[in-house]
This record gives structure tokens, sequence and C-alpha cells, in this order.
């Protein structure tokens, strides 16, 4: 995707920090709506990704995230904040974020993370036939997951983890392979797989069928 086709939403109350960043963006040939509200930010036009402030005035930027991520799971989301401490980031994971980027940071930085986020949220999907592994039932094309018959709704990170794992059953899968194939990047910070495993155990109901293998990754149990 080119720069110049892709709509940026940038949600920062800070104005000084705002200017700055929606100057940089548009030298690099976004297309940027600037938001200093949660309500601005909803009320805003579609975007292909958002750069997310989570201290807003009128909201907390976790609920707005969340929301977001439900208007839409193709959505890029980079929380762009200050919280820099362990529970804030996994939290930011948990509501939708894509990535997590901590104030101070350079635009090298921000930049190399929208890069990684726009690659995997505009990639096609592979076409596969179903994928059956145990109780698992796989409609890669459908992105649509059973267990038992049973159909369970993903994320759109936890099928991508999945697939990942069900392309190879039974075999050890190493954390910076799950990092590449979901985000196109090893840069996410150490607790980003596990806490998206995490969330997949849960709702397929048998924590068992990913299983943790230590010092490398994760196997999906056959």
């Amino acid at each position: 995707m080119q720069n110049e086709a892709v709509r940026i939403l940038l949600v920062e109350d800070d104005l000084r920090v705002a200017n700055a960043l929606l100057s940089a963006l548009r030298r690099r040939g976004y297309e940027v709506q600037h938001a200093a509200t949660a309500e601005e930010a909803l009320a805003a036009g579609p975007c292909d990704l958002a750069l997310l402030d989570l201290n807003l005035p009128d909201r907390d930027g976790l609920s707005l995230c969340r929301q977001l991520r439900e208007r839409s799971e193709h959505l890029g989301i980079i929380a762009v904040t200050a919280r820099g401490e362990e529970w804030d980031r996994v939290a930011g994971l948990r509501s939708g974020a894509d990535d997590y980027v901590v104030k101070p940071f350079s635009m090298v930085e921000l930049q190399a993370r929208i890069d990684a986020v726009l690659r995997r949220t505009v990639r096609v999907p592979q076409r596969e036939a179903a994928i059956e592994v145990g109780p698992l039932h796989i409609d890669v094309a459908a992105r649509r997951v059973r267990v038992d018959g049973r159909e369970v709704s993903l994320t759109r990170k936890e099928f991508d983890i999945l697939l990942c794992l069900a392309r190879q059953p039974g075999a050890a899968v190493p954390r910076d392979r799950i990092l590449m194939d979901v985000w196109q990047t090893t840069w996410a910070g150490r607790h980003t797989v596990e806490v998206h495993v995490g969330s997949l155990r849960g709702k397929l109901g048998d924590p068992d069928l990913v299983q943790t293998v230590r010092g490398v990754g994760y196997r999906l149990r056959t």
C-alpha cells in the first residue's frame, strides 16, 4: 500500500504533540485526520490505521480502543501513550491494539511500526482448504473456527495465531515466527504473544489445545 492511499486517524489531545505528528505524517504522504477527544474520533471518517493516545479528556482510551476494534477487526490500531508500565501494555493489547508505542519515541520507530501493522492489515488472505486438527475445524477463507462443532468467535490476531499453529500441528512454533506471521515484526513487547494466546485458550474452551513449549514458543495439540 502506498502512503498516499493510507488514511490515518490521529487521536491526541495535546495540540503540541498532535501538530508535530500531523506535520511529520503528512510529509510522508499520509492522509491524516485529527481528533482531540474520543467523541471526535468516533465521529471521524473511515481510516486504515488509528494512532490512539490512551489519555483523553472525555473518556478512557482503552474503552475507545475496544469500540474502534468492535467497529472493524481490520482497522490497524497503534496505542501511542506515555503509559509504559507492563500492565498498561497488556491492557492496551487486550483492548484491541495491534501495537504499543511509548512516548517519547522517534518517527523512525513509529514509521516502522506503522509499516508493520499496515503490511498485516492489508495483506490478502491465503486461499486454503479447511484445516482440521483434533476437535478443531478451521475454515481459512471464511475465517471461522469450530471446536467439537461449536463455533468460536476469535479476533483477527487470535485467528491468525491459531492458523499459524494449525499449519504445523504438533510442531513447536517459535515465538518469533508467530510474531512475524501475525504482526509482521519481531519488535513487539515480550508479552504480546502471551496475552493473545491466553485469550485464545479461554475461547477455545480447552487450555491444553495450545501448549506452551518452554524457551521456544507454542504448539497445537494433535
